[in-house]
């Protein structure tokens, strides 16, 4: 028997999945042959062992995590259980996402994560983007790649990265007719609809999703119309072809950042100037984009693909921004299993190319409508990279994990009003990385890691939002983490902790006065960023009221400790926006009949600063929610329920970074008070 087979057979979370599909060994001399697997798709299980492959912390959420819960608007209701991942509600559907530490002196918009769907990258090509295009109702998975763990996708960020995954309809969770009706407090109002088949080397799955709201706060309404879809052409037995279409129409009013005391007295309340110049920000996005993968042998996967995605922004706030941009990606990433001198060998490599446009204008805002122009810019920006990580087992059991990558980084801004106040830079980076990877039992692995990124700037960092602000050159963000872990399953428990240590060199922060909505980046001088993320379930009951029942116990800790490095103003403060203690729990018992319920805590127990000077920060909290459901009819009908902050709990979701936070600044966003959804699914 091979290296590589015994690999398969001894260390499940080792095997490497298109060959553990393709042979299935029941007994040492017996070995069935099943159809081969779709070569653009994985299931959830697959994508789990390829991330454990990698010498870091990753994690598969799989849908089952937030689609049997109504009411799933952001970030923050996905990846709860999902620790290191910080992702707090602003408004609709909007969150304020960090991971590790990444972008925390963001206000709007993302940066430090590069975010993708079905591979297609979400952010634009200078590393910004928009969260409020997901549709969490249309995923069969996400996948989160801490920190420099997103090394295999070429992401060269803090944060790392995550992918949003779409079903196919070869696979079970994409076949046949599923809808979704969902509704509750505020005018939550919520349909999908879902469709997939297969005719031959021909497969496709469409999604459809309608949704309306109120809010829970003031001027907080919204509404939106998505499609996700994907085919595939199996035009050989070893190559295909998919293509993925996604559109999206957004309109979403936004209720601002309000003084500490309206934000814990009156939350409800919007920021008055937010309503008396009708801040709202309304997208339309069409994504196309492509993947081949061919399979020349049974231990090399070649894929390569590229994507066009075009975008407006129409969003009125102190000023009326109408952004339109249009990004072009090309990836090419080849991957080898297999034996080299009588031991297993594995080599990733790839090449990612982005190129962005956006003409940038800006207008005074008269109450939601234009009025006369007040900037223009030509901004362009590109992004390359190219990758190598090899994995080369010196044991059955033991792989010494060695990679590389770099690129180059270009931003230009040509302002058409006033020259002078044009720019540009370019940037080039390499990053290298070295892990140890080991399977201590065939359930359990143990890793370490140390990585290199570089984090260029995007264009809002560069361009200042202020009048007249002009571009400004920064260095790019440098981070090297070093990080080790553990996860696995032994018996009825699984677990999953890691503990991480950054130090950084050129943090992108704010260090100037702003109004509200700007950006003023500058660079910090050294900054550290070190944490622990800790996730564990247990079955801590069987057959405890009547025969085959169970009641599961599940949490997620994550312990953040970011501050500056002898700053020679700022000293060694905490860096504000992210608590240092986030702890979620919850308890499940389910009935054999179908029926479960699940009480959760969510516990924040002490508040976060909103300012380098650390002279203001917010609350303590603890959230108090319940969740129940059914499945009926062999699975093919759900229902489900759920309460949040069911004490009516006022706290503090989520603010607005600043240098300073003198006098009664208004940085604060409320949390969302006691609110009630329920909903079903049929399938068919």
């Amino acid at each position: 028997m091979s290296l590589l087979r015994r690999a398969l057979l001894s260390a499940p979370l080792l095997a490497t999945p298109a060959l553990a599909q393709t042979e299935i060994r029941a007994h040492p001399d017996t070995v069935v042959t099943a159809a081969p697997p779709p070569l653009t798709s994985e299931s959830n299980n697959e994508a789990r062992l390829r991330l454990w492959l990698s010498p870091g912390n990753n994690t598969v959420v799989p849908a089952s995590e937030f689609r049997d819960r109504p009411g799933v608007l952001s970030m923050r209701d996905m990846f709860e259980f999902t620790p290191g991942v910080f992702a707090q509600p602003k408004w609709g559907e909007d969150s304020r996402l960090s991971i590790r530490g990444s972008g925390i002196a963001r206000n709007f918009h993302l940066r430090g994560v590069r975010v993708f769907q079905d591979g297609i990258p979400i952010n634009q090509a200078d590393g910004s983007g928009d969260l409020q295009e997901l549709d969490p109702t249309s995923f069969l998975r996400a996948e989160v790649f801490r920190g420099g763990n997103g090394f295999a996708l070429g992401a060269n960020t803090l944060g790392g990265a995550i992918n949003f995954v779409t079903p196919t309809a070869r696979q079970q969770e994409g076949q046949g007719v599923t809808f979704r009706l969902e509704g509750g407090s505020r005018g939550f109002v919520r349909g999908n609809t879902q469709m997939g088949g297969v005719s031959g080397p021909w497969d496709g799955w469409v999604s459809g999703t309608m949704l309306n709201q109120d809010g829970w706060r003031n001027h907080s309404s919204g509404s939106a119309g998505r499609m996700n879809s994907n085919g595939a052409y199996r035009w050989a037995e070893n190559a295909e072809t998919r293509v993925f279409f996604t559109y999206n129409a957004i309109q979403q009013d936004i209720p601002g950042t309000v003084t500490r005391n309206s934000a814990t007295q009156t939350p409800r309340l919007a920021n008055p100037t937010n309503v008396q110049l009708n801040y709202q920000r309304n997208i339309e996005s069409f994504r196309l984009g492509t993947i081949t993968a061919i399979r020349p042998n049974a231990e090399t996967l070649v894929e390569m693909g590229g994507s066009f995605v075009q975008r407006q922004l129409d969003h009125p706030i102190f000023q009326y921004i109408d952004n339109h941009t249009n990004d072009f990606n090309l990836f090419g990433r080849v991957t080898w299993d297999g034996t080299l001198g009588g031991f297993r060998n594995r080599l990733v490599a790839g090449v990612n190319a982005a190129w962005g446009t956006n003409d940038n204008r800006r207008f005074v805002n008269l109450s939601g409508v234009r009025g006369a122009q007040t900037f223009a810019s030509w901004d362009t920006a590109s992004t390359t990279d190219a990758y190598v990580e090899n994995s080369f087992y010196v044991l059955p059991d033991l792989a010494l994990v060695a990679g590389l990558s770099g690129g180059q980084a270009v931003r230009r801004s040509e302002n058409r009003l006033n020259a002078a106040l044009s720019g540009s830079g370019e940037w080039n980076f390499l990053n290298p990385r070295a892990g140890l990877l080991w399977q201590a039992t065939p359930n359990v692995q143990a890793y370490a890691n140390v990585t290199w990124s570089t984090e260029p700037p995007t264009l809002s960092d560069l361009v200042a939002l202020v009048p007249l602000g002009g571009f400004r050159l920064l260095a790019p963000q440098r981070a090297i983490t070093a990080e080790i872990g553990t996860r696995g399953t032994v018996g009825d428990f699984t677990f999953d902790g890691a503990y991480y240590y950054s130090w950084l060199d050129n943090e992108i922060q704010l260090f100037a006065g702003q109004q509200p909505g700007t950006s003023f980046a500058r660079n910090a001088d050294k900054t550290v960023h070190q944490g622990v993320e800790l996730a564990a379930s247990y079955v801590a009951g069987r057959n405890v009221f009547t025969a085959q029942d169970s009641i599961t116990l599940r949490g997620a800790y994550t312990f953040s400790d970011f501050f500056f490095d002898n700053d020679p103003i700022f000293r060694n403060n905490q860096l504000p926006g992210v608590p240092p203690h986030v702890l979620r729990a919850e308890a499940r018992y389910r009935h054999p009949s179908g029926w479960w319920i699940a009480p959760n805590v969510d516990w924040v127990p002490e508040g976060f600063y909103v300012d380098n000077a650390n002279t203001r920060r917010t609350d303590s909290y603890t959230l108090l929610g319940l969740r129940g459901g059914a499945d009926l009819m062999d699975g093919r009908l759900g229902v489900f329920l759920e309460g949040r902050n069911l004490a009516n709990s006022r706290f503090i979701s989520s603010a607005s970074v600043t240098p300073i936070a003198l006098g009664n600044p208004a940085l604060y966003e409320p949390g969302i008070g006691t609110t009630a959804y329920a909903g079903m699914l049929y399938r068919f």
